[in-house]
């Protein structure tokens, strides 16, 4: 391939990714982006859709305790297989440390700005390309169908008002109005007012095109399993068949794959891979009820995004390691959650 003067190469085809394609390649940039499988192949199309601005870090007080009493059950929100892990335990170590009140605190101040930036460009960006992704700027509820769960959502609202969030308490009844399916002794909610939704497979499609427009150029199926630097210069990087793609910027935008191409760097990122799960259901075959809303099941932690005819259930955190595996158990839990908050739930849970 020809020399790389001035080209930036993106490594990763999912959101992150692509975003940064995109805007770097409406700067004018010459940009390549780089995509081991198809474009938001992984997490970036299977996720809840959520754009969700204003929320807190997950190392809260109390959290590794949560995780233990979780780790045996296998359908909690939060999984943690039991295994030997030398780095995994080091990375727990490290992820306690920080599960304080004063680092949510240090926290917010950075994530909170990024929050309303980010939310700004996401109506700009609509507005800009037009883009054909199910967008649905309205907000989104959490739902709890206990009051303990209630109070516990409820210790979030000053922290997030106090960043500018117009975060805000809503009742049972008010909920089952918005929400019709939703099953009678509903305790209550919160609406967050400036998250909105999308159907991700298609935001990244229609990003992608308006990408490819402005200059972007993409390549799928192109593994990159080395980055390539001499003298504390960039100079590209090698695909695991052996080519050489020269460029005089790489970005990774990789995930959790990232550790292995970072460590030839000279880097050491304290990164866990971590899986979650979803599953669509058909509101024209009867396996769910068309939602007037997007909630969150709040005690559950599974988000219900109505789609283009379907009914996305996605949630739990699962930490096992680099694997592709799906324990079963996890994905009927999904549905066995839905189940319980929301009236019209049908097929099976298999």
């Amino acid at each position: 391939m020809a020399n790389g003067s001035g080209r930036t190469i993106v490594v990763g085809g999912g959101v992150i990714g692509l975003c940064t394609a995109y805007y770097l390649a409406k700067a004018g940039a010459e940009v390549l982006l780089l995509e081991r499988d198809q474009i938001g192949a992984g997490a970036s199309s299977g996720n809840a859709g959520a754009i969700a601005p204003g929320h807190g870090p997950m190392t809260k007080p109390g959290r590794i305790l949560q995780a233990l009493r979780w780790m045996k059950d296998p359908t909690s929100p939060l999984y943690l297989r039991p295994r030997f892990d030398p780095r995994l335990f080091r990375w727990l170590w490290a992820f306690r440390s920080y599960c304080t009140e004063a680092h949510v605190l240090r926290s917010m101040l950075a994530l909170a700005p990024l929050g309303h930036e980010g939310r700004a460009l996401f109506d700009e960006l609509q507005e800009e390309e037009d883009l054909d992704c199910h967008f649905r700027p309205e907000g989104y509820y959490e739902v709890y169908r206990t009051s303990e769960g209630l109070a516990g959502a409820r210790d979030e609202i000053p922290l997030q008002r106090a960043h500018g969030y117009d975060t805000r308490e809503v009742s049972g009844e008010f909920l089952r109005e918005e929400e019709p399916t939703l099953k009678p002794g509903t305790a209550g909610g919160l609406f967050f007012p400036e998250a909105a939704t999308v159907d991700p497979a298609r935001f990244l499609e229609a990003l992608k095109r308006a990408a490819v427009f402005r200059g972007l150029k993409v390549r799928t199926g192109a593994e990159v399993s080395e980055v390539l630097a001499s003298g504390g210069r960039t100079r590209g990087v090698r695909l695991s068949h052996g080519e050489i793609v020269n460029g005089d910027t790489v970005v990774l935008a990789t995930g959790a794959y990232s550790l292995t191409l970072a460590r030839a760097g000279g880097l050491s990122l304290p990164i866990q891979p971590a899986k979650g799960y979803h599953r669509d259901l058909s509101v024209e075959h009867g396996g769910a009820p068309a939602l007037n809303i997007t909630f969150m099941l709040g005690e559950r932690y599974v988000f219900c995004t109505p789609l283009d005819g379907t009914l996305r259930l996605a949630g739990t955190l699962e930490l096992s390691g680099h694997n592709h595996r799906k324990m079963g158990a996890r994905l009927r839990n999904l549905t066995e959650s839905a189940m319980e908050y929301v009236d019209g739930m049908g097929g099976s849970v298999s």
